[in-house]
């Protein structure tokens, strides 16, 4: 990312590394619509694509700015959006559609304090269920959650790597805490594997746009615009994307849409746990929550008393077995989260049978690190 004559060290925002990392990604298509608080990815993309000969371009509205996001992808380019609560709901058709098509793209959804239009400028963690669930069906999308600007940028390559290797959309869920803060940024330490081109289908190969073997098998991607025929439907469809009801073949291309996502649940899986031997206490979170979450668990252990924390990076598919793996020894936990009766606590419940559950919830202003560290005492 870095010129020998810049920084190592900058002073960043969340958005900002958001977009620094869809570029490094190969990212060569933007289209979004202004909304706090993500317009920084918006601005950020701008600067950035068109400054490489790339495209970013301002749409009229959100439906648009989507629709165009997945017209370029399946033309074969990296693309991603950027938005927020409102613009999400308005996306959420076109959503569907890239998910149905099995269509690659990223899009970031930067929380703000709702519900309709609510508050542009409050940050909040209320669209956790809003964005796993936006399918009919209750298909599974990957969800990214970065808490840092560092985190910004790694999930946000991480996102394009996911979503090109399993031709789905995928949501990094920021919130407005995390989007417009500026923090130090230290470039040489930023992690990002390379990300992966999609694997194509030859002119020569099999023309069926979504032939699988195995239901969890991904099918190779057919270019709009190539020398093979596309058709690409947001209507159930069977493996030529003919539009079909319910026959066999098009009832295993749904059941393909979400075992190509689920099977592949532990290989998803990112957290980050700060595990103390003999805590009995386990504080869960993710996002900028998950930062209050750790500085008390640290305020806890310098007065003596024994805490664990699990930051979440990867909301969904949820992690089950590392969040098992952080429960051994303990018998009571917490979940830290900025939204009314813990949205994400609702859907990890399941796996704590036995163990005290309490929420630490918060709506309006941010959960500080002193209100986790009372729920501990």
């Amino acid at each position: 990312m870095n010129s020998i004559s810049e920084p190592r060290v900058k002073l960043c925002s969340g958005n900002q590394m958001i977009a620094y990392g869809a570029v490094e990604a190969g990212c060569r298509f933007f289209a979004g619509y202004p909304i706090t608080p993500a317009s920084g990815i918006y601005k950020t993309m701008i600067d950035l694509l068109q400054s490489r000969g790339d495209v970013a371009i301002s749409a009229p509205d959100e439906i648009s700015a989507l629709a165009y996001c997945v017209g370029a992808s399946m033309r074969g380019f990296k693309s991603m959006t950027a938005t927020s609560g409102p613009g999400w709901a308005l996306m959420i058709e076109t959503a569907q559609y890239a998910l149905m098509t099995e269509t690659p793209l990223v899009i970031a959804l930067v929380q703000r304090l709702g519900p309709s239009t609510g508050g542009a400028t409050q940050g909040a963690q209320g669209d956790v269920l809003l964005a796993e669930f936006f399918t009919s069906g209750g298909y599974t999308i990957p969800i990214l959650c970065p808490s840092t600007a560092a985190e910004c940028y790694e999930l946000t390559v991480r996102a394009f790597a996911w979503s090109e290797k399993l031709r789905t959309p995928v949501i990094v869920l920021s919130d407005k805490e995390v989007g417009m803060t500026s923090e130090a940024v230290d470039f040489a330490n930023l992690k990002s594997d390379p990300c992966p081109d999609r694997i194509e289908n030859p002119p020569s190969g099999n023309s069926k746009m979504y032939d699988f073997v195995d239901p969890s098998d991904v099918p190779p991607f057919i270019t709009v615009g190539g020398e093979l025929k596309v058709t690409a439907t947001g209507s159930a469809h069977n493996k030529d994307g003919v539009l079909k009801k319910n026959d066999t073949e098009t009832i295993e291309v749904l059941h393909h849409l979400e075992e190509k996502i689920i099977s592949r649940r532990d290989e998803l899986a990112l957290v980050k746990l700060d595990g103390q031997e003999g805590s009995d206490s386990l504080v869960i979170s993710y996002g900028i929550t998950a930062r209050a979450a750790r500085e008390a668990v640290r305020n806890c252990r310098k007065k003596g008393r024994k805490a664990s924390v699990l930051s979440i990076q990867s909301l969904f598919p949820v992690p089950e077995k590392k969040i098992r793996e952080a429960l051994t020894g303990i018998s009571k936990v917490f979940v830290a989260e900025e939204n009314f009766g813990g949205l994400y606590r609702s859907r990890i419940e399941y796996l704590m049978k036995g163990k005290e559950v309490l929420g630490i919830n918060k709506v309006g202003s941010m959960i500080t690190p002193k209100e986790i560290e009372d729920a501990l005492a």
